[in-house]
């Protein structure tokens, strides 16, 4: 094949890709172009930078061509520059008085249920030692695997092992307030809700989620990890104290469902203006991005942030060094959600009750 024609097959393949996820439609074939938006900012730029060097510019077809190129990698690009070292940080670093006692480490850790080398996880943990962790994909073994392993050093833990994949397991040593398990969207699906008494005698709110991914075989539509996402980020508007949003997210940062979380959540994301920390796959070097996150309202700093060890599992963890510092949120608060942004938000939340509802009908009519 002629490298003229590949470039220019390529371009348009690129401008399409590029196109999809604008679709206002939640089916799983247009989410999922979603998540390679690194990669293909990547091959859209090669192919610009390829397509000048090898060939010259002389026709208006060559000029269109390669304009709508551009105008792709700049809309492409646009999207994750945020999420590089270049970028102002959404969250600021503690400043030099920060209170000791308002700090602490926050891991999240897809382990991969069928996952068997258990005590990788153990000794990244042990490594690492957070005060609060999040496990997801836990089962039955896993619940025992953990708790046999670091059980001892978390007193304060919230239990819920299943066998399907969306298992939950919170540790913590911090004391935890009221702990809840709730299944927000489907009954197999749990997210955890706790208030948390840091050492400083400060309380702040943590939501612990794992929304279902779209899928064509089990979850065509993106609508319940939707819901789940609009849920949480109304509780975190409405909350009256500091918050932390933390699990796997099956979505990218990127995302126009995660921009929406964040904005609606007056959240603020650890990632920006540090890198892209891209935690699955974790047993691919190309096709990485970002499903693990850790959102937090304005009243926190980041000291630090990083993708843990390979253990085994298709996600690396991922943690953060936090402080709570209320005195200086002011610097870093986020605009509020416009009205139409609560709204989409509510809509969203509505679509999906309306096909749970519907999925209810059927099942029911076909008994």
């Amino acid at each position: 094949m002629k490298l003229k024609p590949f470039l220019q097959g390529f371009g348009i393949l690129a401008i399409i890709i590029t196109l999809v996820p604008l679709i206002a439609a939640d089916y799983w074939w247009i989410r999922v172009f979603d998540y390679p938006h690194i990669q293909l900012t990547l091959l859209t730029l090669t192919a610009i930078a390829a397509y000048f060097f090898r060939f010259e510019i002389k026709s208006w077809r060559d000029y269109l061509f390669v304009g709508i190129l551009l105008a792709c990698f700049i809309f492409q690009f646009a999207k994750v520059y945020p999420y590089t070292p270049f970028a102002p940080n959404d969250v600021g670093e503690p400043t030099e008085g920060v209170k000791k006692t308002t700090g602490f480490k926050l891991l999240t850790s897809n382990v991969l249920q069928k996952n068997k080398e258990t005590g990788l996880l153990i000794e990244e943990m042990k490594k690492l030692n957070p005060d609060v962790a999040v496990f997801t994909e836990t089962d039955a073994k896993w619940n025992s695997a953990i708790k046999n392993g670091i059980g001892s050093d978390y007193p304060y833990k919230v239990e819920v092992p299943l066998d399907n994949t969306y298992g939950m397991i919170l540790y913590s040593k911090l004391r935890l307030i009221d702990p809840q398990v709730k299944y927000v969207v489907d009954d197999s699906i749990p997210s955890i809700h706790s208030e948390i008494e840091l050492r400083s005698g400060d309380r702040i709110q943590l939501h612990a989620i794992h929304p279902t991914p779209p899928m064509p075989q089990h979850n065509p539509s993106s609508s319940d990890r939707d819901a789940e996402m609009m849920k949480t980020a109304l509780e975190a508007m409405d909350s009256d104290i500091p918050v932390v949003v933390i699990g796997d997210f099956n979505d990218v940062a990127w995302s126009n469902t995660t921009s929406m979380f964040q904005s609606v959540g007056g959240l603020l994301d650890v990632r920006k203006g540090r890198s892209f920390y891209n935690t699955f796959n974790a047993k691919s070097f190309i096709m990485r991005w970002s499903l693990d996150h850790i959102f937090v309202s304005e009243e926190f700093r980041v000291k630090n942030i990083d993708i843990g060890s390979d253990i085994n599992s298709d996600h690396f963890p991922f943690y953060a060094d936090l402080y709570l510092q209320p005195e200086i949120a002011d610097e870093q608060k986020p605009e509020g959600a416009s009205d139409e942004e609560i709204k989409a938000a509510r809509e969203q939340i509505k679509e999906e009750e309306k096909e749970n509802q519907e999925k209810g009908q059927n099942g029911s009519s076909n008994q």
